[in-house]
């Protein structure tokens, strides 16, 4: 067999030079043969040319799903690592349940390697990498369950793993989206924005993935998610660990400065301290199709008849009840660069309110926080009854199978090694989900009147002014004799 040619992930830091433009023009069909009859077998091939690469990826956090927790705000030294390997959120929950972590058999479908079914998978093991779930282009590639690839497509002809290996090139919108735009279970289910018709957005709908023809900059996910040695620039609000930042500032800075030719520039710059550039340019997310804003497990399990919001399912009956939402209001919150989440096993002190499973840490005192615009996501989990916290249940193979919350419970209490008590109780939930895609154009920005002299958009006393600074003074001055803000 020859040696394949894969391309690096670190030619993506190159995307838009001449020297990327060769790489990414490398023809692998003269470089790879098969056939093929597995993924490993493609990864095999890869590894001939690409070791270190290979081990550079299993370094990283979309490998492991977890890192050191920098981004959690009291945990930012810890060497203990954290993420989707062991953490809840108000989603699809946990992937620990289920004895030997059976549950990671259904979510591995979005991890970037193979046979990811259990707890004993070996991290270390560079021949489990799936490359081509990155930078396959051809082949129609997709994965089933345990990640591995999808057997039933290669039987029926509808997926070569021959021509996927020879189409390997600089990951496109495609590949980042085809676990990101269904995180959750579902297109747009939990992020706005990053979802399935950014394929073909419209400049309208976002700058910088708007197609050429509507005007757009029809960019590529890397051209802002930098890479190094295959760690992703990115820092989630619902992640504990982040490489590095991406900012708006990477490239609206200096000679290329926004508002520098706008009417009102000094006043809109003055804004930037304490204002984060999506508050203002993101108005209104999922615009180009709903996104969930609430999902309640508690009523799971009925056989009752689904109704439709948006042409997306109200109720399923392995999940519950939903509701969905299209053109929405963001509500803003401080952000400081930290957050806080729920973790495992954290006791709930009152579970008569929502409990709060991710948001952003920063106050008007806080002079490295600003203002930044979040999807409310609430919901509600199961809560041991006995102990107050909440409980990790095996929805793959039990309670999608027989509805049965005991034996869910217990089953997630096997795999994650949290104590079930025997009794069991719903809390409500809410999360905070951060806004950065869908950044309208800049004739769909807000303007001051939606906030300010009557604007209803920010509800000012709930971030610490008292009230509308342009009246009242911002937190770094003074007007009409109120104390600095």
């Amino acid at each position: 067999m020859k040696p394949v040619h894969s391309l690096l992930m670190t030619v993506m830091l190159l995307s838009l030079s001449d020297a990327a433009a060769v790489f990414a023009a490398t023809d692998h069909s003269t470089l790879v043969k098969g056939p093929f009859k597995s993924g490993e077998e493609v990864t095999k091939a890869c590894l001939q040319c690409h070791a270190k690469q290979a081990n550079d990826f299993i370094k990283t956090t979309h490998w492991k799903w977890k890192g050191t927790p920098n981004h959690l705000k009291g945990k930012e030294k810890s060497t203990e690592e954290f993420g989707k390997a062991n953490m809840l959120n108000a989603v699809c929950t946990s992937i620990e349940g289920g004895k030997n972590g059976i549950v990671h058999e259904q979510c591995s479908k979005c991890h970037a390697g193979y046979g990811w079914t259990g707890t004993a998978f070996d991290f270390n093991d560079t021949g489990k990498v799936d490359c081509l779930i990155c930078h396959a282009r051809k082949g129609n590639y997709s994965k089933s369950a345990g990640g591995n690839v999808d057997r039933k497509a290669m039987e029926k002809g509808s997926l070569n793993l021959e021509l996927a290996a020879q189409s390997v090139s600089v990951p496109t919108r495609g590949n980042c989206g085809s676990c990101h735009y269904y995180g959750g279970g579902g297109d747009s289910v939990k992020i706005p924005g990053i979802e399935s018709t950014l394929e073909k957005k419209d400049r309208k709908l976002d700058v910088h993935m708007g197609t050429k023809a509507s005007g757009g900059g029809d960019m590529s996910c890397q051209e802002c998610h930098t890479t190094k040695d295959h760690k992703i620039a990115g820092a989630s609000s619902m992640t504990a660990h982040y490489d590095e930042r991406v900012t708006c500032e990477k490239c609206h800075s200096g000679a290329k400065a926004p508002h520098l030719k706008s009417k009102n520039g000094k006043i809109i710059t003055k804004h930037t301290g304490s204002v984060a550039c999506q508050t203002c340019h993101i108005p209104y997310f999922a615009r180009s199709q709903a996104t969930k804003m609430e999902w309640y497990w508690s009523e799971s399990g009925k056989d009752i008849k689904t109704g439709e919001q948006f042409d997306k399912e109200t109720y399923v009956k392995k999940m519950g009840r939903f509701v969905w939402g299209m053109n929405e209001k963001p509500v803003y919150a401080w952000y400081n660069g930290t957050i806080d989440h729920y973790m495992k096993g954290q006791v709930i002190k009152d579970p008569s309110k929502p409990v709060v499973m991710t948001r952003p840490i920063g106050s008007i005192t806080d002079k490295t926080a600003k203002i930044y615009p979040y999807k409310l996501f609430i919901g509600d989990l199961p809560m041991d009854s006995t102990f107050k916290y909440l409980n990790i249940f095996q929805h793959y193979k039990s309670y999608w199978v027989d509805f049965n919350w005991e034996k869910a419970l217990l089953g997630g209490a096997e795999g994650s090694g949290l104590p079930y008590s025997g009794k069991y109780q719903f809390v409500k939930t809410a999360s905070y989900f951060s806004l950065s895609h869908e950044v309208a154009a800049k004739e769909e920005a807000l303007q001051c009147s939606e906030c300010h002299n009557g604007g209803s958009r920010m509800d000012w006393k709930a971030l610490g002014y008292a009230g509308d600074p342009m009246k009242r003074g911002g937190r770094f001055t003074k007007k009409g004799g109120t104390k600095a803000r």
